[in-house]
């Protein structure tokens, strides 16, 4: 058997908190067993437990240390742990800070069980859950630091449509964006998920802000 994503929790809403664990505990493939009221107090239950969680949900309004102080903390305690952050608002300063930090993404906290299960799953798979307004922030950020990437080849057609990807747009809205066919377009994101190696919207909007590719 294929073991459990293990999630941990740090919320200071009570309700919340319990709320999150039980959807998450709904799941066959996802476990949250540890749930924390703040960051000292998960930070001193991590490091005191050796503790390396695959996934971290992470308030950014905690009392004490706020969440975006939190993850260069939860960083250096364990590397390998996807942190996602969650918030009542889509507040893009915040999220940002928190993207640029070191988070994996983020969702709302209105979000539906099968909503928060299926975000947790779109990162360990490599995506990134962000609103496109946030996506575009962050790479306009490496693109005011000049930071070459490797590029994977893409043509000038496919960076542009990936582009249009990362603004959040369709396939049907890309095609009437640049006039080319459904088909065309299809094929063109086909190929970018080739050359970037990758299965998804979200898994090549991640790669294209990590790796700096527009």
């Amino acid at each position: 058997m294929m073991s459990k994503t293990d999630v941990i929790i740090i919320e200071d809403n009570e309700l919340l908190r319990d709320s999150l664990k039980e959807a998450i505990n709904k799941s066959s493939s996802i476990s949250c067993i540890n749930a924390f009221g703040s960051g000292e107090a998960a930070l001193e239950f991590i490091e005191s437990e050796e503790l390396v969680p695959d996934i971290i949900l992470l308030d950014i309004g905690l009392p004490g240390m706020s969440g975006i102080e939190l993850i260069p903390e939860l960083k250096k305690l364990s590397p390998s742990s996807k942190i996602i952050i969650i918030t009542i608002h889509d507040d893009d300063e915040n999220v940002f800070n928190a993207i640029c930090a070191g988070a994996s993404g983020y969702l709302l906290k209105d979000l539906s069980s099968n909503g928060i299960v299926n975000s947790i799953s779109e990162v360990m798979n490599g995506g990134a859950p962000m609103n496109s307004h946030i996506a575009k922030k962050v790479l306009n950020m490496f693109r005011d630091q000049n930071v070459k990437s490797s590029g994977y080849s893409l043509s000038d057609r496919e960076k542009e449509i990936l582009a249009l990807l990362v603004d959040g747009l369709s396939k049907k809205q890309i095609a009437e964006n640049i006039f080319l066919s459904h088909h065309t377009v299809d094929s063109h994101i086909r190929n970018i998920y080739a050359k970037l190696e990758v299965h998804s919207r979200s898994s090549a909007i991640s790669k294209a802000i990590k790796e700096k590719l527009l």
